[in-house]
């Protein structure tokens, strides 16, 4: 009868002492399982992060010296001169016939109106002349190009690019046109799209483009 009772006792007990266990052991499981998300899932702790090259400098605008000006092209005369015209219409910007003498590769064009407003005015006129003083207010600007041809020989030709730039100044009552020193900007970028054209090729660089490394 005794060796009953104890046997009772003792399996009471071993279930007491199972039921706390598997709680233990159980939290233990969780403990793993959260530990492995928390690995898995940190931003800082995949094995990417730690390889991953960046590439300093890429994406970056690129810049260029200016073109030489008056510009050697090889190409004919004539070639050359109709390939000056296509550049013109392609700008928009119109040819004046009564003072060009297309024929002999000199070209002038009517006054190109490029800028207009005060603030759009004063920026482009700051990015492609050279402005004395900083308090006029300029309302409208524009320019105009004499082109000249000069050959070398019969494959050889030289093209020189001159802009005069004007800004129209103001104080509310009066206004007026102003010439400002060109600072080579637009000439540098006619002859770029001139060579461009003659070529196949620009002149300017090409530009890198950034790449996307993911998440």
């Amino acid at each position: 009868m005794k060796t009953q009772r104890f046997s009772s006792k003792l399996l009471v007990l071993l279930t007491g002492l199972f039921c706390l266990a598997v709680p233990i052991f159980a939290q233990k499981g969780i403990d793993a399982q959260t530990d492995t998300i928390k690995k898995e899932g940190s931003p800082t702790s995949r094995p990417s992060d730690a390889s991953r090259s960046f590439s300093w400098g890429k994406g970056k605008t690129k810049v260029r010296a200016m073109l030489p000006n008056p510009y050697k092209l090889a190409a004919r005369r004539d070639v050359l001169i109709s390939s000056i015209q296509d550049v013109l219409q392609d700008k928009k910007i119109i040819i004046d016939e009564s003072s060009s003498r297309i024929a002999d590769g000199y070209i002038v064009t009517q006054p190109f109106v490029f800028a207009k407003g005060i603030v759009l005015t004063r920026g482009e006129l700051a990015r492609v002349a050279e402005i004395s003083d900083p308090e006029t207010a300029w309302t409208r600007a524009q320019y105009t190009l004499t082109i000249d041809v000069q050959t070398i020989d019969g494959i050889q030709n030289k093209v020189a690019v001159n802009a005069k730039i004007e800004g129209r100044a103001g104080n509310g009552l009066t206004a007026e046109w102003l010439t400002v020193p060109s600072s080579g900007v637009i000439e540098d970028e006619f002859l770029s799209k001139l060579i461009e054209a003659v070529t196949g090729t620009s002149p300017d660089p090409v530009q890198d483009v950034p790449k996307d490394d993911g998440p």
